[in-house]
């Protein structure tokens, strides 16, 4: 224990965040650390595909601003190593845990090595879709994973609209969260991917009433009756101008900020609140403390340059429904609009040998409209994206591309556009600051290349 708190003493000296190395190397020496080591007397897990970081943050800001000194792995892993790292951090040299509460995302795949020693007394999940092909690409095979690793004892927050993860620990106590029907941006279900087809009970054809988007909707079979009960929390309304969400709670009806402008955004906002009345806080106490966020900029920022709007966000690399989400968004935003794509896995092109079939998982048709004048494409699989936009039927004179990420801001006519929309990957972001960068020269000096 003394080894791994000076090695973070260590990091934080060389500006740098403790992230998983003091845990792995901890786990390393006692591979049942997790279970060694003092943990909070009361915990909040978050994981599910996609949303988990945004949820977690949320919660975690929430409760700080309501007095409560939690632990958090934010700056850490999600993974087995990362927690440890988080525990190692708030506890004495003894082992002896400082905090009493705890909010902790989790890899969905990595439940195996973490509940067997730590337990949520509330676990969410926010979704579950097909993922990176080489660790979470089959639904059914992560749902087993947490079907047999959820502890009984954890009270779950599930998707009332996800016949996936809806169904999972059916013998926990649980409550479920959605969006009503006909409640938010009109968005495609023209995906490329459906995860919830057949009725894992009899095999029929799922119904829907409605598809949001890929299988989130309201779906039942039509002749076992297999489905999802109505959400205890759900979204009512969606005021984009003011910038709010309206809630139904099982007893009452609530008003929060939206921090976004994604319908994800207000999954991720009744999520949340689902998660925090469970834990106890009142509506007046969550309300207030939405209203003083903003949102995170690691994942969505906004610049206004002159008369352009530079726009950075998050389409997270070999995740076929994140990025198909992100296309989707920026084809109903205002104006005429340039995308940037810089969505090479950052890890993976060290050794150029990227699995890319994820990109024909992916709705790169959204990106086929009218507003969008011009693609850039950037990265060593630039020409394999290139093909795949062709395919996606996109006209080539409004593709162009470049073997270097930042090249791109040299090739997007500024001009043109009222906004550029740089969508990169979770590791990506200092391409796509030096990009933005770029271009708020090239349109400071009125077009003229950076």
């Amino acid at each position: 224990m003394a080894g791994a708190k000076a090695m973070i003493a260590v990091m934080r000296l060389a500006g740098k965040n403790a992230t998983h190395v003091p845990g792995r190397k901890a786990i390393n020496f006692c591979p049942d650390f997790l279970d060694q080591i003092d943990k909070p007397e009361y915990i909040i897990g978050v994981t599910g595909t996609n949303g988990k970081t945004t949820v977690s943050n949320l919660l975690a800001d929430v409760l700080q601003d309501n007095g409560y000194d939690i632990v958090d792995n934010r700056f850490g892993g999600n993974i087995d190593s990362g927690i440890a790292s988080a525990l190692i951090k708030n506890a004495t040299l003894t082992g002896r845990m400082k905090k009493k509460y705890a909010v902790l995302e989790i890899d969905e795949r990595m439940t195996t090595k973490i509940f067997p020693y730590v337990h949520p007394d509330i676990l969410i999940c926010t979704n579950l879709f097909r993922d990176s092909y080489r660790r979470n690409a089959h639904t059914d095979f992560i749902a087993g994973i947490l079907d047999k690793t959820i502890p009984a004892s954890s009270r779950l927050v599930l998707n009332a609209e996800d016949l996936i993860s809806g169904h999972l620990a059916m013998n926990n106590d649980r409550v479920y969260f959605g969006i009503e029907e006909g409640v938010g941006p009109v968005t495609s279900t023209q995906n490329i991917i459906q995860d919830m087809v057949a009725c894992p009970v009899c095999g029929t054809r799922i119904e829907y009433s409605y598809r949001r988007y890929n299988h989130i909707g309201r779906g039942q079979c039509p002749s076992c009756g297999y489905g999802l009960p109505k959400p205890d929390f759900s979204v009512t309304g969606i005021d984009s101008e003011a910038g709010r969400v309206e809630i139904r709670t099982p007893d009452s009806t609530m008003s929060v900020k939206l921090l976004g402008s994604n319908i994800t955004d207000a999954y991720n906002a009744v999520t949340a609140v689902a998660a925090l009345r469970c834990f106890g806080l009142t509506d007046a106490q969550i309300s207030a403390s939405f209203d003083k966020m903003k949102i995170t900029e690691t994942r969505f920022r906004s610049f206004k340059v002159k008369d352009k709007t530079l726009v950075m966000d998050v389409a997270k690399g070999q995740n076929p429904i994140a990025v198909s989400r992100i296309c989707d968004f920026v084809r109903h935003e205002p104006g005429k609009k340039a995308v940037v794509l810089i969505i090479d896995d950052f890890y993976d092109r060290k050794e150029s040998s990227e699995n890319i079939a994820w990109f024909f998982d992916t709705d790169f048709e959204f990106l086929n409209d009218p507003s969008i004048c011009q693609i850039a494409v950037g990265g060593l699989r630039c020409q394999d994206l290139h093909l795949r936009l062709l395919m996606a039927g996109i006209p080539e004179k409004k593709i162009v591309c470049a073997d270097q990420e930042n090249d791109t801001a040299a090739l997007v006519n500024t001009d043109a556009v009222d906004s550029v929309y740089i969508l990169h990957d979770i590791y990506t972001t200092i391409y796509a600051d030096e990009i933005v960068r770029r271009l708020t020269e090239t349109i400071k000096k009125g077009g003229e290349k950076a």
